[in-house]
Order: structure tokens, then C-alpha cells, then sequence
């Protein structure tokens, strides 16, 4: 998840600045397009900064008259849940599609995915029970990909192997040479006993082009 994380920090800070010509596009209204959802979100920013220890904010506080920093270090200090609530509230559906096709998805998938993905990681965060769930959130489904998907007719969207293959499909876009197929397979091995069908794996999951 920290791969992933990253990198749509970094795609929605830069793609941003490049499409607007304005390095502090974050935290301007102009930009959003429910003035209610931007003000709640530059409150969390204001808040965020104020609390951070990091040093370039302290750098940024002690050196720079601007009142909020460029939107490169606004990201940083963004929980993932936050930077959904931005990217699904900008006005232009250009810079949307920008983003959302850096990672050859389509606007809507790509909120959706990344609502699912915010949601499994605070659930992860707490402890909470995931490997035979029935999550609430039902994951748009994708007509096109640009990289290799999976076959979800026989899958339920609901448990965590469809989150799992989010997470994957995420990877091949960002970081093509990860090892997270072998972390599932050993992960697997090491509990033999455990019914991988009440975690929504299809039988013959391993050979999906996904999965290679």
C-alpha cells in the first residue's frame, strides 16, 4: 500500500501543477467543484499543518510568506482518505481523467478504488477482522484497463480478494517488479488450513494474467 500511496500523492500534486500552471492549486477553490467539500478539506489541511513536525513545513513556516505550501507538500501531510475527498471534488474533468489515466483507469473506477483501498487500510490499522469479511463497499468494476485485470464473473467484489487484486493491479502501475504475487503465495502456504474460498479467491486465481 505505501507504493501506492506514494505515487498517487506525487500523480495528483504534480499533474495538477502542470494542467493548472499553479503550484498552490490545492488550496484555491477556483479549482474544486462543491465549495462546501473544499472548505471541509482545507480545514483538515490547515489542521494538519499546523500539528506537522516535518521539517520542510517547519522550513516552509520559517522561510516563505505564502500562507499554505505548493500542493507537492500538501500531499505529504494528507491521510489517503483526504486526497480522495480532493481528487473527487476537482472542477476539471481533464485533470481528472489525467490522473485517473495515469494508472489506465477511467474517473469513476479510479474513486472508487480509491475509497475501497482508504477504507481496507484504516481497517488494517485497527486491527479489524479482513480475511473472510464481507465488506460494505462494492468496488466499481472497470470495462477497460490498460494493464491486465481479471476475470470477475465468478468473484465476489465484496471480500478481499477483489481488494487484493486492486491492490495488485495499482502495483503493476507503479511498481512493475514487486514482489506482492509471492507475499500472497507464501502468505498462503504458511496457512494451509485456512478455506481461501471464504476470502473470495476463484479456483484457478494464480493463473489470471493478473496474478502472473
Amino acid at each position: 500500500m505505501k507504493k501506492i500511496e506514494v505515487a498517487i500523492r506525487s500523480v495528483l500534486a504534480n499533474i495538477g501543477c502542470q494542467e493548472f500552471g499553479d503550484k498552490y492549486w490545492i488550496t484555491k477553490a477556483d479549482y474544486f467543484a462543491n465549495a462546501e467539500k473544499f472548505n471541509q478539506t482545507l480545514a483538515v489541511i490547515e489542521k494538519e499543518l499546523t500539528s506537522s513536525k516535518e521539517d520542510y513545513i517547519e522550513d516552509f513556516r520559517h522561510n516563505y510568506v505564502e500562507n499554505y505550501p505548493p500542493a507537492w507538500m500538501i500531499t505529504e501531510v494528507l491521510s489517503f482518505g483526504n486526497l480522495n475527498y480532493i481528487y473527487s471534488n476537482i472542477a476539471s474533468n481533464k485533470l481528472m481523467k489525467g490522473i485517473a489515466n495515469y494508472f489506465g483507469l477511467k474517473p469513476q473506477v479510479f474513486t472508487s478504488w480509491l475509497t475501497v483501498l482508504a477504507n481496507l487500510r484504516n481497517m488494517c490499522c485497527h486491527h479489524a477482522r479482513i480475511w473472510n469479511r464481507d465488506f460494505m463497499l462494492n468496488p466499481a468494476e472497470p470495462r477497460k484497463t490498460s494493464n491486465a485485470w481479471i476475470d470477475t464473473s465468478q468473484i465476489d467484489k465484496k471480500r478481499i480478494f477483489y481488494r487484493l487484486c486492486i491492490i495488485r493491479y495499482f502495483l503493476s502501475s507503479v511498481s512493475p517488479k514487486n514482489n506482492f504475487n509471492e507475499k500472497i503465495v507464501d502468505l498462503l502456504a504458511r496457512f494451509p488450513s485456512i478455506d481461501i474460498t471464504a476470502m473470495g479467491f476463484c479456483r484457478n486465481w494464480a493463473d489470471e494474467e493478473l496474478w502472473y
